[in-house]
């Protein structure tokens, strides 16, 4: 799907599920990493993560853009275009749009980083951080206990 298609299916689904012309642009933006769309408040054009429909397919595609229409159509006519709003929940609703896009299978996950755990010489309790800590300064939260490092992820 190219540019053009895209923005023909939005003008198409504008018609059909809202009844009124999609004006602006829409387009794809390989720079989109956490969501699959966004409607843009200043120029009123909408961007599409492209890796939904390489992914995903065609269908996806609709219901990102039947989910940022609705933000696009509220936004114009002055009405509650956030996601919060009681307005753009029935909309959303009524055009049977999500409220939010199936996550990608090729997004990387982001690892949390334990390399220190410490543990404490009274309670046992055990604290786990990305950072190393000074065990002179700090205590444990649940006794006050002194704290020791019990492992170095680093040098295991």
């Amino acid at each position: 799907m190219n540019q053009n298609q895209l923005q023909i299916l939005c003008e198409q689904l504008s018609i059909e599920l809202f009844d009124k012309q999609f004006l602006h642009t829409v387009r794809f933006n390989n720079r989109l990493r956490t969501t699959g769309g966004r409607y843009l408040l200043r120029s009123h054009d909408i961007e599409i993560n492209p890796k939904y429909y390489n992914e995903q397919g065609i269908e996806a595609v609709i219901d990102i853009l039947k989910h940022e229409l609705c933000h696009y159509h509220l936004h114009i006519e002055g009405r509650g275009y956030q996601h919060k709003d009681q307005d753009f929940k029935s909309l959303l609703k009524k055009v049977g749009g999500p409220r939010f896009c199936k996550p990608l299978s090729t997004s990387k996950k982001r690892k949390q980083l334990i390399k220190y755990i410490y543990e404490c010489n009274v309670c046992k309790q055990t604290y786990k951080r990305k950072r190393r800590m000074d065990t002179v300064r700090y205590v444990c939260g649940r006794c006050r206990g002194k704290l020791s490092l019990k492992e170095n992820a680093n040098h295991s």
